[in-house]
């Protein structure tokens, strides 16, 4: 089953909280001689080599074990109704008509899915040839940050051609019980409901094109951006070189304390991308702003998108402010996600400016995409295939895209998250401000998820928190900065909201 077709795959995407939890255990067992600690060596030179054979025996036993937890197929098709809207990365579908079904399955299919690889050279440091069972937060992060990259480098609205090839796309669109369209009414104009002042995302088009020339024009356009999309999928590449790939990111999570075969939170991912994009040289005109405190500090960000900025007079029409990808690790709630922030969770994937939200099931990490009613739409990372060579000139494409929508209820969401903005230049951060704290104020919870504000914070980094394996964010007001942060309580080190 290992072998299954990448274009007819359906993902494992129902694994059990309490299942992965056993295969933890049975990892952390496997990994102790690894990465716990060591008793004393004896010095004796005949002796030095058998914990390491045991390291890469165990490795190979979890390894093998995981492939096949997390290799097999479970096939089962993802419904979705007619009557309500379905939300895609500030995309709005109404399912009613084989034309809308057809935009919503090429939007979705053109997402890149980064799953769990097998047999990809070993990790420094370790005995791992796979990332099996403990990097799907890696994973999440990925597919986040290859979003930003496809906004930021692709055209407008870009959608992959060679989508229309997977055929066995897994969902299926069924009418709920409502009054049946008369026969020769107009399907109404889609579009989800907007928090005002927002606006809706519309589809770049020529007036003067009929829909069957602008159909052409667009797979023409689209066409023509394939080697970018080719380039940025050998960017995550499971070599060693590739910047954004598992073993870049796992070298630099060794600086936040994180090892392979960890479990990383969706705050520390934050910050392993941004050193992750801060560091390489093949992306160009673009930066990751992390928020702190549940707190983006504009004047940082304007520092870190403009050098000048802090000339003195400010040059009023600089062109250098790069593009940006602001990423807000959060908190929403204790134990479980606190239900008065669903709505807020809804408005924040309707914007145009969101990438997504990387965050999950407790220890079962997800990409949230979208939305339908009451049910979160993601992309799952727990599906193991082999590993696949981007050297090569002409390595396939389909394992990157994924076939099979899957939802899941807005209560099993855990509260800790990380949220994806991008702007391309400082009008469209300045209109990510307003949007999304627009956005923020339609909760009913006294305290917002996050909030914008002017000045600067201070600058933590994340190496003091590298202790933090429970992922969960600390909101630790700045000293002297709390009259900055509105209606934050301070005499917790953690405030749940």
């Amino acid at each position: 089953m290992n072998s299954v077709s990448p274009s007819a795959v359906q993902y494992a995407g129902g694994v059990m909280h309490n299942e992965l939890v056993d295969g933890r255990r049975q990892q952390s067992g496997a990994q102790q001689g690894s990465y716990g600690l060591r008793p004393p060596q004896s010095p004796d030179p005949s002796k030095e080599e058998e914990p390491e054979e045991m390291d890469k025996l165990k490795a190979k036993i979890m390894s093998a074990w995981n492939n096949v937890k997390y290799g097999w197929t479970v096939k089962s098709k993802t419904t979705f109704n007619k009557v309500s809207p379905v939300t895609l990365l500030g995309y709005s579908y109404l399912l009613c008509s084989e034309d809308q079904v057809e935009q919503f399955r090429m939007a979705f299919v053109s997402r890149i899915w980064l799953t769990y690889r097998r047999e990809f050279p070993q990790l420094e440091g370790s005995s791992w040839t796979t990332d099996c069972g403990w990097g799907c937060m890696l994973r999440s992060g990925q597919m986040l940050l290859a979003q930003g990259l496809v906004v930021h480098l692709l055209p407008r609205d870009w959608t992959w051609p060679d989508a229309q090839q997977l055929t066995d796309v897994d969902f299926e669109v069924f009418r709920t019980r409502s009054p049946v369209r008369v026969g020769g009414v107009p399907i109404p104009s889609f579009g989800s409901p907007r928090v005002n002042g927002t606006p809706e995302k519309i589809l770049p088009s020529d007036p003067t094109l009929r829909p069957s020339q602008r159909k052409r024009s667009e797979s023409t356009r689209d066409r023509q951006a394939e080697p970018i999309h080719h380039k940025l999928l050998t960017w995550f590449g499971d070599q060693p070189p590739a910047p954004f790939g598992v073993h870049q990111l796992v070298g630099i999570g060794r600086s936040f304390g994180k090892k392979a075969g960890d479990w990383y939170g969706p705050s520390i991912v934050a910050h392993i991308l941004r050193k992750a994009v801060a560091k390489t040289t093949v992306v160009h005109n673009l930066v990751v702003y992390v928020a702190q405190d549940c707190t983006v500090y504009k004047e940082d960000v304007a520092h870190l998108c403009d050098p000048s900025f802090s000339q003195t007079p400010p040059e009023p029409d600089n062109q250098v402010w790069k593009s940006v990808i602001i990423l807000v690790p959060v908190r929403l709630g204790g134990e479980a996600l606190n239900p008065s922030y669903i709505e807020c969770v809804k408005n924040i994937l309707k914007l145009e400016c969101c990438i997504g939200i990387i965050g999950g099931k407790p220890k079962h990490s997800l990409y949230f995409v979208g939305f339908q009613d009451e049910q979160l739409l993601y992309l799952d990372p727990h599906y193991c295939q082999p590993v696949v060579d981007v050297t090569q000139v002409n390595f396939p494409l389909e394992s990157f895209h994924c076939t099979s929508p899957k939802k899941m209820p807005f209560t099993r969401m855990d509260p800790s998250c990380t949220i994806g903005f991008y702007a391309r230049n400082k009008k469209d951060f300045e209109s990510l401000c307003s949007a999304v704290s627009l956005a923020l104020s339609s909760s009913a919870e006294k305290y917002p998820i996050f909030t914008f504000v002017e000045g600067q914070g201070q600058d933590y980094g994340l190496e003091g928190q590298s202790s933090n394996h429970s992922g969960q964010v600390p909101h630790i007001l700045p000293p002297g900065k709390s009259g900055r942060v509105h209606n934050r309580r301070h005499s917790d080190d953690f405030v749940f909201l």
